[in-house]
């Protein structure tokens, strides 16, 4: 089947080594601005999947990302921030990349054109029935993700997928697609840029609906937050002194007694 990738498609702007940075900048920004636009098209979708999400953490499943390159290291970005955010253990949220860990950092060469890999490394890590995969690919034709979502399919585990293309393979495979078309990059080709901000967008948005779906979150605050820095430390603080209204070095007592903010608060209501 035959389709347009519209990531693939001219840019809007032609010359780009002749422009002065400023333009350089000011055409890249006026790019960036469509992307929030093209993913509120996309909210429908983003909440079948949110939801289907959410019904598979609940019942003890994990959250799966697959990728090659850019959006390969987006899904592990997002898998890597929800234990510190959310204080969630490390194998609720993964992400996988073609090429393995060594291709977070470097390009690794025909990693993501192997129709059988993806299987091999999500049956590494244990994969069953109550847990979903993501896969991400901003031209949706990536053979690494497409395989590796029908091979879940083929075992009976949910599927969904961010790209960036309509009509793509991916889409067409995934069971919950979501689709943000962007258009075309402002240089011809790079799905670093308006494709990568837009997958990035909506992790964002399922990582976060869920953990707070699965009460991760009170009120607005990130109570479960792994306190691993002087910073989180303080916001810490500020977060009890907000819940309890007691002073600044009696809430910071608390949470280095109690270790988090939830048992903080919990411990000086009772």
């Amino acid at each position: 089947m035959h389709f347009i990738k519209t990531t693939e498609q001219s840019s809007n702007y032609e010359h780009l080594e002749q422009m002065s940075v400023h333009d350089l900048l000011t055409y890249i920004n006026t790019e960036d601005k469509t992307v929030p636009l093209a993913v509120e098209k996309a909210l429908s979708q983003i909440e079948a999947l949110a939801l289907k999400i959410v019904e598979k953490l609940k019942i003890g499943g994990r959250l799966f990302y697959i990728g090659a390159g850019t959006s390969g290291r987006l899904g592990i970005v997002d898998a890597s921030e929800c234990p510190p955010t959310f204080g969630v253990p490390h194998e609720l949220v993964n992400g996988i990349i073609a090429g393995g860990d060594q291709a977070i950092r470097r390009a690794v060469e025909n990693a993501e054109d192997s129709t059988t890999q993806c299987w091999l490394d999500l049956e590494a890590e244990g994969i069953g029935p109550d847990d979903v995969v993501v896969g991400i690919a901003a031209s949706g034709t990536t053979p690494y993700v497409i395989s590796g979502l029908e091979a879940c399919n083929a075992k009976g585990i949910l599927t969904g997928c961010i790209t960036c293309n309509a009509g793509s393979p991916l889409a067409l495979v995934a069971q919950y697609p979501v689709v943000v078309v962007v258009g075309p990059e402002f240089v011809t080709g790079s799905s670093r840029m308006k494709a990568g901000t837009a997958q990035k967008l909506v992790l964002n948005m399922l990582s976060t609906t869920a953990m707070i779906q699965l009460g991760r979150v009170k009120g607005n605050k990130m109570v479960d937050m792994q306190l691993s820095n002087a910073k989180l430390v303080d916001r810490g603080t500020r977060m009890i002194m907000d819940a309890t209204g007691v002073d600044y070095e009696t809430a910071n007592q608390l949470l280095l007694t109690h270790g988090s903010v939830r048992k903080a608060v919990e411990g000086f209501k009772l």
